[in-house]
Formats: structure tokens, sequence, C-alpha cells
């Protein structure tokens, strides 16, 4: 009898459907990029239980003709491809006929449309890939999915789900990219019965990254809009200050598709050098618009991957796009009413208005008494509160005044007291004569050099250490007994101090109260990493809560950690639990202790006083530090012996 068997219809969906269901995500990517593709211009999105149990996607676009419905459930039916030559021009989103097919055949599926030429609209049923039902039904022009129950006929793919969070959070990251990809379309998204995301529509991108990533994110981008050889770039690009130390908030879009790009990510990242800090890269939101016959979107099921013709002009366009937002970027813009504008020094103000004052006529022939000038330091001092514009004459300019000279509040004291002076009866004794007003410092002589005093050899509590001074803001010497000589550098003595402390004390003891809290703003698979192992944050002495809608709030870190590292170390070990979810835990903790110490020691190059250096030789010698947690060496001895022989006493 043969090997060989041919797989009956219904099995060979149920295998068909892994390439296209994974899991509740891969169903709403498909169902909501059909009916962008059906033109809807409001798309509501819900989900329950992360999706596995009930989701429902409703537009307002085109529906499906009656006629229509049970061939759209035939696997390879599509209304977007015809012949062979539409697959080299594909500018639809979906294309491949599988999706209804497939998510019918794991699932119980209701479908609820009308097109616009049909009176009435259709109900339709159909369970693990059979037909329950086709009825007439009371609906608006568009079509609902109601999915229930996925992969209730497969447990075996069942058990593979995760929790409802990390599904759940899955398909909010589908939603954000689409989001972000069709800003045109107003997107609702309810999570639980509880509203996640809601965009305009407004077809403004910017608007899209607020509602998607917040106001922070969106006030940290600078626009980006460059066009070469035919290649189109736009979109919007985080700060240099404001890049983080992973790519996951890098997004990349192929003609409103949402792509992962190697090309793009080496384009940007080249783009950037000599602005970036390195380590660091830039968040950003770019849409790539090329002609649809020089790429290939049908290289994989999902449709993630994409492949170019040529990614030489992909890579340049993308490249000088960066470059000139960046060049722009660090431009000053000042916002005026299309007028050029500048402003005015308050203390020529102040000499204007007493010149007037002085110079004017008096009402009669009959000479006055010159009065004291009523004290207006107060009136005058409150310009410097108020900023005053005017026209200028020719140009714009701006006039500052010398820091290190007279301050203008000082000048305008200085000022007063002059006419008050001036005011003051013959009678009376003479004021001393007012001060000049300067606007830039007085020149100083210079001060003769002093030779500069040798650093002071201070002994340590132990007398065979002597602690001889630091090279390079980097290196402490050391002269231990009268036979070595010790170079430890400072960063790596001090990483392993505080790796070893972490690891003894868990984070307990070495975590401290943050007077602000900071919060963080995260990609949805990087969020659910974070919110699924809240104790491994703990464990090296931060103190997270969920924040919602992908953001987290800091309200603790370790001590020694600088203000400025805490979010970019979060977002870092975010991105490392979210890659790196099979690992077992011990490799985790050991990871993150790693990251935390090393961001937390004093650096190479940074100033610190002989007492510290001498309190950290010590804990060297104490400890036995030999290595830093990367395996670089913290201590090299140096022999009297090999010293005398490098000049030749021996």
């Amino acid at each position: 009898m043969g090997k060989i068997n041919i797989l009956d219809k219904h099995v060979a969906e149920l295998i068909a459907a892994g390439e296209v269901v994974e899991r509740p995500s891969s169903v709403i990517k498909e169902l909501v990029e059909n009916s962008i593709d059906a033109g809807a211009t409001a798309i509501t999105v819900e989900i329950k239980n992360g999706g596995v149990t009930f989701m429902r996607v409703a537009d307002n676009g085109s529906g499906i003709l009656r006629e229509d419905i049970r061939p759209a459930f035939v696997r390879h039916a599509t209304s977007k491809v015809r012949v062979e030559d539409d697959l080299d021009a594909i500018a639809t989103l979906g294309f491949r006929g599988e999706a209804l097919a497939s998510v019918s055949s794991v699932s119980h599926l209701e479908l609820i449309t009308k097109a616009r030429e049909e009176e009435v609209g259709t109900r339709y049923l159909i369970e693990g890939g059979e037909e329950l039902s086709l009825t007439d039904a009371g609906c608006p022009d568009g079509t609902t999915f109601i999915i229930r129950d996925l992969f209730y006929n497969v447990p075996a793919r069942m058990k593979f789900l995760k929790t409802d969070m990390a599904e759940g959070n899955a398909v909010s990251n589908v939603i954000d990219k689409i989001a972000l990809s069709h800003p045109e379309t107003a997107i609702t998204y309810i999570r639980d019965q509880k509203q996640s995301l809601h965009t305009t529509g407004d077809g403004k991108l910017l608007s899209a990254i607020y509602a998607v990533y917040g106001r922070e994110f969106a006030n940290s981008l600078i626009p980006v809009d460059y066009t070469l050889g035919g290649i189109r770039v736009s979109g919007y690009l985080s700060r240099p200050e404001k890049a983080r130390p992973n790519r996951n908030m890098q997004n990349f879009f192929i003609n409103n598709r949402f792509v992962i790009s190697k090309t793009a990510m080496a384009a940007i990242s080249e783009a950037c050098k000599g602005s970036v800090m390195v380590g660091k890269f830039p968040s950003c939101v770019l849409n790539i618009e090329l002609s649809y016959n020089a790429v290939d979107v049908n290289v994989h099921p999902t449709k993630l991957e994409v492949r170019f013709v040529n990614e030489r002009p992909v890579f340049d366009a993308i490249y000088h796009a960066v470059k000139t937002a960046l060049q722009n970027g660090e431009k000053r813009i000042e916002v005026t009413d299309n007028k050029p504008q500048t402003r005015i020094n308050p203390f020529e103000l102040a000499q204007k208005v007493f010149r007037e004052r002085d110079e004017q006529p008096a009402i009669s022939n009959t000479p006055l008494k010159k009065q004291p000038l009523k004290d207006n330091s107060e009136e005058l001092l409150k310009l410097l509160d108020e900023p005053v514009v005017k026209q200028p004459e020719v140009r714009p300019q701006i006039l500052y005044v010398n820091d290190s000279g007279p301050s203008v509040a000082e000048q305008y004291k200085q000022h007063i007291e002059a006419k008050r002076a001036e005011a003051l009866p013959a009678d009376n004794p003479a004021p001393l004569p007012a001060q000049p007003v300067q606007t830039t410092a007085p020149v100083q002589p210079a001060a003769p050099e002093q030779p500069a005093e040798p650093a002071p050899l201070i002994e340590t509590d132990d007398n065979s250490y002597r602690y001889i001074g630091e090279a390079f803001k980097t290196y402490i010497i050391i002269e231990k007994n009268p036979r070595e000589l010790l170079l430890i550098d400072k960063h790596a003595a001090h990483e392993r101090i505080i790796y070893e402390k972490l690891k003894k004390e868990k984070g307990s003891g070495y975590s401290q109260l943050l007077l602000t809290p900071i919060t963080v703003t995260l990609n949805k698979l990087d969020y659910t990493a974070v919110m699924s192992e809240p104790e491994v944050f703990t464990e090296a002495g931060f103190d997270i809560d969920d924040f919602g809608s992908g953001t987290i709030i800091i309200r603790s870190a370790p001590q020694y950690l600088p203000l400025d590292d805490i979010e970019s170390s979060v977002i870092e070990m975010a991105g490392y639990l979210s890659e790196n979810k099979k690992e077992i835990r011990s490799e985790k903790m050991d990871w993150i202790y790693h990251n935390v110490s090393c961001r937390a020691a004093i650096k190479g190059g940074n100033i610190n006083t002989d007492e510290e250096l001498i309190t950290l030789a010590k804990q060297v010698e104490d400890e036995d530090v030999r290595h830093c947690p990367h395996g670089r060496p913290v201590c090299v001895v140096i022999k009297k012996r090999e010293m005398e022989r490098w000049f030749g006493r021996v």
C-alpha cells in the first residue's frame, strides 16, 4: 500500500491556516487591512481576553456583495489580483486571498455586510470552514466581522498561545502600526470594554503619532520630507538628544505598508553618525514611497518583509532625507507673524524714557525748580519680565549684555541713583559720583601665573599602601609595598563592586525614591515584556507601575544610577527582555545587573577626589576584585624590578 496520502479539505485548511493565522493579532491585521483596501474611513476594533474569545472589526467601507460572500471564503479567492502581471505592481495591503478561508477554518465566524448598491445587508455564519447560514440583515453600509473562540478546533495550537495580556498587547502593536501607516483612517480600538486608542483620521501623521505614543514622544520629533530619484521619504524623526538604546521605536513603511527593512535601518544609522551618540538609535516614523513595480511584497506570508529591485536608491533616499532633517532640526526657528522682529535692550528703553522726560519743554516761561525724580525703579524692573518687540528699521538685530559686566537691573539702579543725585538741593552735601554705566565688563589685569602645586601624597591607614595619584582621569596609581605599583581602572573596579552588591542584596537597600517619577513610553511588545516580569526590575532596584497605553512609570531607581540614565536603562532592559523571552531567570538577572552596574559606576574621565579614589582602591584590595562583569581586568601590577629593567638599572 502506498505511503502518500491526499489530505482532505478540512485537514489541508487547518495546516494552511497556520501560515496566516498564528495568533489573534494575525487575524486583526488581515481583517483591518481588508477594511482599508475597501476604502473605509472609520474602523472599530474590539477584542476580549486578548482576542482569543472575541474579536470584532467593523468598517464603513464598500462592503461585500451578497453574490461574492461564499466565494470570498474559498482559498486563493481575491478581488485584488487577476493575472500574473498584477503581482508586479501590488498597490493593496491584502492580495493573497487566504485570510478569510484561514480564519474561518479555526474559529466561529460571523459576517454582517452591506454593499452601497444593495438595499438590504447580509448575515453569514461559518464555523470551522463549514457554512451554517446566509440570511438577510439590517445594517449600514460596510462590513463587520465577529470571530469567537479562535483555535477552538485546534487545541495543539491553542496551548501555545500566551497570556491574555501578551496576546492583547500583540494586537495593540498591530493596531499602532496600522494607525501610523494610515492617518487618514479614523481607528478606534476597544480592549476588554475600554477604549485604548482613537485616531482622528484627519490625515495628519503627527496626530496619529500623538494618539499612539503620546505627547512627550510627539514633541520630540522633527519633520522629514525629501525626494531623491523618484523616491520620497516623509514622516518624523526624533531629535538626537532623544535617541534610545535600541531600535524598537523605529517604524518603517513602504507605500503605507509596515515592513521590517534592514536597508532602512542601515541608512538611518549611517545618516545619524556624528549626530547621535554611539550605541543609541533615533526613533522614527518614516514612509518610503516608490514605484510599486520597484518593490516585491510577495516574499512572506505575513507581508512584513519586502524585497527591492535595487536597494541602493532606497538607501540613498533615506540617508539624505534623515541627514537633511537633522541639519534643519539643528537650526533655531523663531515663530513670527511673517514680519522680521527684534528685541530691544530694556536699558536702552529706560535711557530713552529719561531723556524724553528731561528734555520735555516747560509749559510757561517761568523756570521751574527741578524736582527730585520719583523712584521708578520698581516700574523699570518690571520691564525685565515683559519682552518688548518693535519693527526694525533696517534688519533684525539682538543686543546682548556681557554676562561678566553689571546686570541690566543693576544698570537701572545706577541710572536712577545718578538722576536722583542731580535733583538734590545745592545746600545738601554733594553725593558720591554715580558709577558709569557699562555694557561690558571692565578689563582686569591678568593675574600672574602661580606654579601648580604637586599632587599631595596621601597615605592610607595601611602603611603598606601609598596613594600616588590618578593618570588620565581613569587609572588610580597605588604603591603597594616597596616592590609593586598598582594601576586600577576606576570604572571597571566600581562596576564590579556595584554588580556584586546588587547580586547580594537583590535591590533591597540599594533603591532610592525619585522626587519626580519618570514616565517611559515603550512599544507594545517591550511594554508586555516589562509588565510580565516586574519582579526582574524590583530585584535590580527599580520600582515600576503600569501607567497604561504602553507607558510605565518609574518611582524609584538604584541610588547610584544617574538621573539622566534611568529612562534609557529601563528602555534597554525592556528591549532585552522582549528579545530574550526564553532565557532562564538567572541569565536575565545577570544581564540586568551588568547593565545597571555599568551605568551606575563612575566613568573614565570623571573628576573624583583623592579620598574617593583611595576608598575605591581599598575596596579593590579588600574584596579581591579582579575582573569587571564584562571580563576586563580591574587591576594591573607592575613590579619594581621590571621598571628597573626598563631603565637599565638591573
